[in-house]
């Protein structure tokens, strides 16, 4: 089947026990939602690209534009004491080693237009992102891999309801050796007084504003049911631990979590296992066809095992490979894609090179002469 946008109104594709998936326009959807009645609206828009992908994506200097409609129903459906959550990637300029600004310039007219405020900026970090983009990161080795994604926490007021101790994480290593040799309370040189309150084991840390999940999903029940089915997978989903951080920090069972650029409803999944009410809306049929395989049994529904090996996942340091200043920088930036930049001779290479050869390599030399 052909991926085809739905040009009718919206239809009810599917309904579980909290959810409804709807195919059609989610503007259409929107504009019959009960004013004030979502707690959280939760979802991955198309990103402002600038090569155009299978699943719709909105040019990115065209972005503010098409966005505008979707942000005035958001304001309107959104209860005072709810949340607007949104992942976004960034984009690179065509042609350029440098990046758009669509996605701060959403942010800032979300804030500025439609009187949101921005609650937390959050940044997802996928550990098992390749590294892209390749002409700028592998080519021309100008720029660092691309593997974060911008998630703006946004609410109607300054206090949406939200609680930290949801989304709680192991103390680290150091941390539990600290707690148990114990701390002494001391003021930093930075001004920070640290009490001895620091010292006291509340059981789990408060986690930071960078939230690492690996976008792996090689062996789920939405991708089993996908093959079976002969049924492509949709190409752009994020992961369930992401949507799940965000519905655990700011809603209660029974709260109503709204996806309107649903794909594979990921959100409805994760909402539908945590008993939230939930709406999904796609466009394309063809990716809701898959989504089905998401509520087809209780194994997709299951809380999902923890495995010790992904508890933490690290980064090194910076200097951990820095042994000198390297090959000269390119005075032109890497602007010729083929310029080489002559290789630096260690002292050890300009020995062997200036030490004079032996006898068996002055001959072996000349007989290779002679052959050629």
């Amino acid at each position: 089947m052909s991926k085809k946008e739905s040009q009718t109104a919206p239809r009810l594709f599917l309904e579980t026990n909290n959810g409804r998936i709807f195919l059609g326009n989610s503007l259409d959807v929107l504009r019959t939602t009960e004013a004030g009645s979502v707690d959280l609206i939760m979802t991955s828009p198309p990103f402002g690209l600038v090569r155009k992908k299978e699943y719709g994506n909105v040019e990115a200097d065209l972005y503010l534009d098409w966005f505008k409609p979707f942000a005035k129903q958001f304001q309107r459906v959104l209860k005072d004491s709810g949340s607007l959550v949104i992942d976004i990637g960034g984009a690179w300029n065509p042609g350029t080693p440098t990046r758009s600004l669509y996605h701060f310039k959403l942010l800032i007219m979300l804030c500025e237009e439609f009187s949101f405020y921005l609650a937390q900026d959050f940044y997802w970090w996928n550990p098992s992102r390749l590294p892209t983009p390749a002409e700028w990161v592998t080519v021309r080795r100008i720029r660092v891999k691309d593997a974060i994604n911008a998630v703006w926490w946004l609410s109607k007021t300054p206090w949406p309801k939200a609680s930290n101790r949801r989304v709680l994480q192991p103390y680290s290593p150091s941390m539990k050796e600290l707690l148990e040799k114990g701390y002494k309370a001391k003021k930093r040189p930075s001004g920070h007084d640290i009490s001895d309150k620091f010292n006291v084991n509340n059981g789990a840390a408060i986690p930071p504003n960078l939230i690492a999940i690996p976008n792996t999903e090689s062996n789920s029940v939405y991708l089993r049911y996908c093959q079976e089915k002969g049924i492509k997978a949709h190409p752009a989903r994020y992961p369930a631990d992401l949507p799940e951080y965000f519905i655990r920090m700011l809603t209660n069972e029974g709260d109503t979590v709204f996806d309107p650029f649903s794909g594979s409803c990921v959100t409805g999944e994760v909402a539908e296992r945590l008993k939230r009410q939930w709406t999904c809306c796609e466009m394309i049929e063809e990716y809701l066809i898959g989504a089905r395989g998401r509520f087809m049994n209780d194994a997709a529904m299951a809380e999902r095992p923890f495995a010790d090996d992904a508890a933490y996942y690290r980064m090194p340091r910076p200097g951990l490979l820095w042994n000198g200043q390297g090959d000269p920088l390119d005075a032109h930036g890497g602007r010729e894609r083929n310029v080489k930049q002559p290789a630096k001779t260690t002292k050890a290479e300009a020995k062997t090179k200036a030490a004079p050869k032996s006898s068996k390599d002055r001959n072996d030399k000349a007989k290779s002469t002679r052959m050629n």
